[in-house]
């Protein structure tokens, strides 16, 4: 395993021994065996220390994981676990946004219609895709694939990464409030199976517009909320003297929102957690996809076998359930 490429700060010392268990690698390689003992007690610590440091994370620590440039982006998840993926453009409306993307492919044999949000790494690719936040006509292209599957019937894969959806005048000019709607409406209704993965950073509505599925999966690093921790603290802590919160207000909100895969599950508001591969999704991304892939079957199979009025029947239930109460003391 690699070393990091941009490690976060709690990740630096990780990083450093794995760099020392590098260069030992290559004295190794070149000759020099007297180092082999020193390099096998190297990978040992270095492997405690991941366990350690990935073992034990807090709920910030997991969503600045989440938004790591090195994690895995949509593409990259359909690159590695699907085969003919065939991508469709634009809204038929106003334009292509290219924070959304999405087409056909297989799955093994099975036929299925991609949605997913897309980030950039580089800031060209950023600016590209907008960060990640689409705008209604995002929204609108995911609508039109949505509507695709349902004729051609096929199953919906949709993949969710993005902070939110973008918060422009000209987004909200467009009807960005309305395509977001309109999408939750349309989705609750699709004839066709439906997942949802959450690969990344899940937030707020520009999120939720992929998420109204039959079962909703998270990656374990993942997290899903209505407000990043940053927006949420500003919100309660935020004073005139002070433009920024800090990294202890952050989380101490990350901690409240219960927004973490593992606090989701526990609160029945997702169907399974996929793990990650030691030291996350971002340090290997073709074992990442692969444990994806296995999770997309396994769910996938048996909603393929339900009859039209089963499925919608399931996932009617499924959304009535979430905040539900016996109302007893």
């Amino acid at each position: 395993m690699s070393p990091i490429e941009h490690p976060l700060e709690f990740e630096r010392p990780l990083v450093e021994l794995e760099y020392q268990l590098e260069r030992l690698k290559d004295e190794l390689a070149s000759g020099n065996q007297s180092r082999r003992a020193e390099y096998a007690a190297l990978e040992t610590k270095v492997s405690k220390v991941r366990k350690e440091i990935y073992g034990k994370l807090s709920p910030y620590q997991r969503v600045l994981l989440s938004r790591h440039v090195d994690r895995p982006f949509t593409l990259d998840y359909i690159k590695f676990i699907f085969t003919d993926f065939i991508e469709f453009h634009g809204d038929r409306l106003f334009k292509d946004d290219e924070a959304i993307v999405g087409g056909t492919a297989r799955l093994g044999e099975v036929p299925v219609m991609i949605v997913g949000h897309q980030r950039g790494r580089t800031t060209a690719e950023r600016l590209k895709r907008n960060f990640g936040m689409p705008n209604p006509e995002g929204y609108r292209k995911a609508l039109r694939l949505f509507r695709m599957a349902e004729k051609f019937g096929l199953p919906l894969i949709t993949f969710i990464d993005t902070q939110g959806a973008f918060p422009g005048l000209e987004a909200e000019e467009r009807g960005q409030a309305e395509a977001i709607a309109r999408n939750l409406a349309e989705l609750s209704e699709l004839t066709v199976p439906i997942i949802s993965v959450v690969i990344g950073e899940g937030g707020s509505g520009g999120a939720l517009a992929l998420g109204v599925t039959d079962r909703i999966l998270m990656l374990e690093n993942a997290c899903y909320s209505v407000i990043t921790p940053e927006g949420c603290a500003s919100i309660l802590w935020h004073s005139s003297d002070k433009a920024e919160v800090s990294t202890e207000q952050a989380s101490t909100a990350a901690e409240a929102l219960n927004l973490t895969a593992q606090d989701l599950k526990r609160l029945n508001l997702i169907d399974e957690i996929v793990p990650e591969p030691s030291g996350g999704a971002h340090s290997n991304h073709k074992e990442a996809a692969e444990l994806l892939r296995a999770a997309l079957v396994r769910n996938l199979d048996p909603l393929a076998k339900l009859t039209v009025k089963d499925l919608l029947a399931q996932r009617y239930a499924k959304f009535r359930r979430i905040g539900a109460f016996t109302g007893e003391n």
